[in-house]
């Protein structure tokens, strides 16, 4: 990949449509553009749209919307042009075929995107932050890449990371007077700083369980003996026939997983098999994978037949479920066919009729109540990249035996070296250091075009 060469790529989703957007960058972007537009004045105004015909050696192509994006003040950095055509695939690929006799190549992977966070336009944490807003099925992961992307992580970890660098060159500078034994870095303050990073890499860490859950969707399960009615459950809940209803205990023998939002939120459902003694080999296996679902889940719905279990018995059995996965996931309990005679609606409880849809809302409003109480003791930055978390983790050791060395008293070389650690780690977030092969991994993953 040279930086110096001129990119195009088709940056619209592949297929027809109305309208399709095709994009150049690099030095040469304006003359290419040239070539097919000779309509194109010799010096463009700066984000100016020229209605022109675009053409080839074969004649006209189509008509075209062309905007100049001279840099640096562009998404790249460099010049870019952004070309609006009619969707026509045929169009779209005889346009760029016509770019590149023009002087271009094609874009690999997200090299638009990287071609901004070379030229400083973007921080790293900024452009994985694209990826999920391209990404995003939902409000709740629209927002948290819109917060990411305004760039307020990675400016406050590079705030922190300077704060860091400062200390360490100091504790650089001792070492030079080492035969003086003096102090440039007062202990005292350098320990309030470690613990104040050492807290916000935890409070930081900590938020990933939200954004994480946010960004992949919140995973919830549904379990419940056989004919509680969890497929009714699931396609009332979807509102749409997804999963299999039957009278036939046993009938979900695998796990059958779903999407929707509700309130904004992206969740997962997942209806599993019923759970109950049997001999069936091909069921237990089914039982089992039931509850290595709500091991991994967020939340599970624990369903029961009301006409059958009682809602102290239920709770009983929510405790044992919650016992047997974990503290991680919430076990919610749920009765089920509270519409049949005679089986009165409990208070404390969510009861609801799958069937006819009685409670359902109810129930979506408990979703919701769970997934605030997830956001709860998270501050206004939210993190959604293991990445990151893996970044913060290791910074955060760093970090801790900093502040050891500190309270053993060791020498400024090996304190030094600690807080070198934790720079490097914190730096590997925004891309401050960043390796070839991280970039190539990260962009990598991107569409073309973007």
């Amino acid at each position: 990949m040279d930086a110096n060469d001129t990119i195009a790529a088709i940056s619209t989703a592949p297929g027809m449509g109305a309208i399709a957007v095709l994009r150049l960058s690099g030095p040469r972007a304006y003359p290419v553009i040239e070539r097919l537009a000779p309509a194109l004045p010799l010096e463009p105004l700066a984000r100016h749209a020229y209605f022109v015909p675009v053409i080839d050696a074969d004649g006209r192509i189509d008509e075209a919307v062309i905007t100049f994006f001279p840099g640096p003040n562009s998404y790249t950095g460099e010049d870019v042009v952004e070309v609006s055509i009619h969707g026509s695939m045929y169009i779209q690929q005889r346009v760029l075929e016509a770019m590149l006799d023009g002087g271009a190549r094609v874009a690999l992977p997200g090299e638009f995107t990287q071609r901004a966070f070379l030229n400083r336009k973007l921080d790293l944490s900024q452009a994985e932050a694209v990826a999920d807003l391209i990404a995003s099925q939902s409000a709740a992961q629209h927002r948290l890449a819109i917060q990411q992307l305004r760039g307020g992580f990675g400016a406050h970890i590079d705030d922190l990371r300077q704060q860091l660098i400062d200390f360490a060159a100091l504790i650089e500078l001792e070492l030079d007077f080492g035969e003086e034994d003096v102090q440039f870095a007062q202990r005292v303050e350098l320990l309030a700083l470690l613990d104040r990073l050492v807290d916000l890499s935890t409070e930081l860490i900590d938020s990933f369980r939200y954004g994480n859950a946010i960004k992949q969707g919140i995973p919830v399960a549904i379990l419940g003996a056989p004919n509680s009615g969890k497929s009714t459950l699931l396609n009332a809940l979807l509102n749409e026939e997804r999963a299999i209803v039957s009278d036939i205990p046993g009938t979900t023998r695998d796990t059958v997983e779903e999407t929707m939002t509700v309130g904004g939120v992206l969740f997962r459902f997942i209806d599993t098999a019923g759970l109950r003694r049997t001999t069936d080999t091909v069921e237990l296996l089914g039982i089992e994978r039931s509850y290595k679902k709500a091991s991994e889940a967020s939340l599970v719905v624990l369903l029961a037949d009301a006409s059958r279990m009682s809602e102290g018995a239920l709770r009983t059995e929510a405790g044992l479920l919650q016992e047997r996965i974990g503290d991680g996931p919430k076990v919610l309990p749920v009765l089920n066919k509270c519409d049949v005679d005679g089986v009165p609606v409990t208070q404390g409880t969510i009861a609801i009729s799958a069937k006819q849809g009685v409670g359902i809302e109810v129930l979506k409003e408990a979703f919701l109540v769970h997934v605030r109480a997830m956001q709860t003791g998270t501050g206004d930055i939210v993190v959604t990249n293991a990445r990151h978390v893996d970044a913060l983790t290791k910074a955060r050791k760093a970090l801790t035996e900093a502040k050891q060395a500190i309270d053993a008293g060791v020498s400024g070389e090996l304190l030094a070296t600690d807080l070198r650690r934790a720079q490097h780690h914190l730096g590997e977030i925004t891309g401050r250091i960043a390796p070839d092969d991280l970039l190539g991994s990260i962009f990598g993953r991107f569409c073309i075009g973007k």
